[in-house]
């Protein structure tokens, strides 16, 4: 999921209700209005009244209701800005529930872009969907939801469930619309609920089970399909028959959408991902799809088909979709990959127990803590009851469990079932400790012989006579020893003379490994002219990330190459621009005696700081203006857009920098004047933080 904490909502309240109304199926028709960034609908509920209520409760957060029925009645009803209350014309038994709404959400609905770059998704996170569909902020109330979308016939609309039909017709005709009706089998949690509109563009492939794959990319992106969703068939197939159960839902989508707030979310059928990921193949090496792919995948057992009762059992969303993920990784990358990747958890978690005192089973618990050590929690179980029983216990969990809402003593019981194994000490000492048993964890790793010699680096190597360790290095890297211990040899290289060291560089980069040779580019920030053509090659690796560092490295290094650099770096691009910027930042820092050329480039680089960039180019161009100097108008004006923004990241990136350029007083005179030339949102924006830091 998201890799921040996911924060529950649970009243009294909510638990009450659930136990004397249950709300069946939600058929809701939504039509998103993007210049006036609203949404309005219609919403027909069917509920069951199983006690006696007086009240009954649908979150709905600053929501206009009118025609509000219920059992086709007019009905009276009280809108408190955070729910609908309904008083009256509910009976024992069946009933049903009819409204038309509008809302202006300040979160949870977003709308991104213009024209054929336009985008409008949600991120229902935990409890916010009720900001634009009124629904249950309570996890404890499942709902069966068939969603309905109207928009313009030139976007795709995507939501949970099966794709009934697309038509012009539904609800009434409105000339150049169209509306694609949605409808789930099972019933699931409302922040599960989710919808995207884009200009997308659709592959689908079929699992050897029969389930449909639906994978989606911006029609600008379509050439990158396979490297972005590379995997994807064969983590799914890994997946449903690792866990032992089939994949619950009719079908499986995922769409990525520009400046999503996380990684990803694991909507039911329907997970919405961050565009970061969307990569060719070069970029692929750099930052790719696949742990967040098998992640939210996991989630649609794992937090979908069965959700956690409260928030201190949030661990079993993250947890198990963090563990399966990493199964899932294992399959494609092998053993050397999973150890690694749960050694370096380790000793994060290791590290960070030294300040977080806060166990798994608590609703304050870190991101770190339920997703990581949720993960090591199940590693450790599996370890010790062996790999059938905790298979066999994990599918019985599920079955008996699908559809309904868990804790973690609902799991521990299914364990119970299978093994002696002691699980009150497993809770006392995983789940309730703030403690992170790194020795025992270190147990399980050192059966894996590239994670043993990781382990073994430093106590082994710390009094080795230079000689020796040289040739045990050099020894380490002609090996088939996996490159994590290789990229260690690259580290430890700093240790030798330079001879001796650029000697170890040199052979570290003939084992053609992307990651090994990137440990190269880091480390060695002097470049001798001996070892210039060897550390060139960089510039030519299937990393962009690896080509940016080798790129300032040889400006720096070499100042007599310099316009050679700019000139082989002019049609770049990279991942999410980074080499682009690279290139206009040579530019401008190496075009002193050419004011022109560096003006172009300025202006270059402030096209970036603006849409229909996203967050993750617009933040590093913005970065590099400032850093450089050339702080114009443009500058200031995107700070402010930025600081307006809804990534919660970007926008902290925006506030930091302004209280900083604002204490300068002529850059402050910039911002006053510049107060004549916005609109009244960013003026007020200007005039908060020149009165913050007055």
């Amino acid at each position: 999921m998201k890799y921040l904490i996911l924060f529950f909502f649970t009243f009294s309240l909510f638990s009450q209700q659930t136990k004397k109304v249950d709300f069946i199926s939600c058929n809701a028709f939504v039509t998103p209005h993007f210049s006036e960034k609203s949404i309005s609908g219609k919403v027909i509920y069917e509920f069951k009244v199983l006690q006696t209520i007086d009240t009954i409760r649908i979150d709905a957060i600053t929501i206009d209701f009118k025609a509000v029925l219920i059992n086709n009645k007019e009905v009276k009803f009280k809108n408190s800005g955070k729910a609908l209350l309904l008083f009256e014309g509910f009976t024992k038994g069946n009933n049903t529930l009819s409204f038309t709404y509008e809302a202006k959400p300040k979160q949870t609905l977003y709308f991104t872009g213009e024209g054929e770059d336009l985008q409008i998704w949600t991120q229902g996170q935990g409890k916010y969907t009720s900001h634009w569909l009124p629904s249950f902020d309570d996890l404890n109330e499942k709902v069966i939801f068939d969603i309905s979308i109207r928009f313009n016939e030139n976007y795709s609309m995507i939501s949970n469930g099966k794709l009934i039909n697309i038509n012009n017709k539904y609800n009434g005709y409105v000339a150049g619309y169209y509306t694609f009706n949605y409808k789930m089998q099972k019933p699931m949690s409302s922040y599960l609920v989710m919808l995207a509109i884009g200009n997308f563009e659709k592959q689908t492939t079929t699992t050897k089970s029969g389930t449909t794959l639906e994978f989606y990319l911006d029609k600008k992106d379509k050439d990158k399909f396979e490297p972005t969703y590379r995997y994807s068939k064969q983590i799914f197939e890994f997946l449903e028959k690792e866990i032992g159960v089939k994949y619950p839902w009719e079908v499986y989508r995922q769409v990525p959408v520009r400046d999503f707030l996380y990684a990803g979310m694991e909507n039911t059928t329907s997970t919405i991902f961050s565009q970061d990921f969307v990569v060719d193949s070069i970029g692929f090496h750099d930052k790719n799809y696949i742990n967040v792919n098998a992640h939210e995948l996991a989630h649609q057992w794992f937090g979908d088909l069965i959700t956690a009762k409260e928030s201190k059992h949030h661990w079993l969303h993250e947890g198990f979709a963090t563990y399966y993920a990493l199964l899932a990784e294992k399959e494609v990358f092998g053993d050397d990959y999973f150890y690694y990747q749960l050694y370096q958890s380790a000793l994060e978690l290791n590290q960070a127990s030294q300040y977080d005192s806060i166990p798994i089973l608590s609703e304050k618990a870190s991101s770190l803590t339920f997703y990581k050590k949720g993960a090591w929690a199940l590693h450790v179980l599996k370890e010790n009851i062996g790999e059938k029983n905790f298979r066999k216990a994990v599918k019985s969990y599920l079955n008996k469990y699908a559809y309904k809402n868990v804790d973690t003593n609902d799991f521990l019981s299914e364990i119970n079932k299978v093994s002696k194994y002691d699980t009150t000490a497993f809770k006392k000492n995983w789940l309730e400790s703030s403690i992170f048993n790194f020795d025992e964890a270190l147990g399980y790793l050192v059966k894996n012989n590239s994670v043993k010699q990781l382990v073994e680096f430093g106590l082994t190597n710390k009094n080795l006579e230079e000689d020796k360790l040289f040739e045990k290095l050099k020894s380490i890297l002609k090996s088939a020893v996996y490159f994590s211990v290789k990229q260690e040899v690259v580290y430890q290289s700093q240790n030798l003379s330079q001879e001796k060291q650029l000697e170890i560089l040199k052979v570290a980069l003939e084992t053609k490994n992307i990651k090994v040779r990137q440990a190269v580019a880091e480390i060695l920030t002097k470049i001798p002219y001996s070892f210039k053509a060897d550390f060139e090659t960089l510039l030519n690796d299937k990393s962009y990330i690896t080509r940016e560092i080798a790129l300032f490295r040889l400006w720096t290094n070499f100042p007599d190459d310099r316009e050679r650099l700019i000139t082989l770096s002019e049609d770049w691009i990279g991942l999410n621009y980074n080499l682009k910027i690279a290139h206009l930042t040579l530019k401008i820092v190496g075009s002193n005696d050419n004011e022109t050329r560096r003006d172009q480039a300025i202006k270059e680089l402030e096209k970036y700081t603006k849409l229909p960039y996203e967050a993750s180019v617009r933040e590093p161009a913005l970065e590099t203006l400032i850093k450089l100097g050339k702080i114009s108008d443009v500058v200031l004006e995107e700070l402010i857009n930025a600081s307006l923004h809804h990534k919660w990241q970007f926008v902290k990136f925006a506030k930091d920098n302004m209280r900083a350029l604002i204490s300068n007083d002529e850059i402050r005179e910039k911002f006053i004047s510049l107060k004549d030339k916005v609109d009244d949102k960013q003026k007020e924006r200007i005039n908060y933080f020149l009165k913050e830091t007055e």
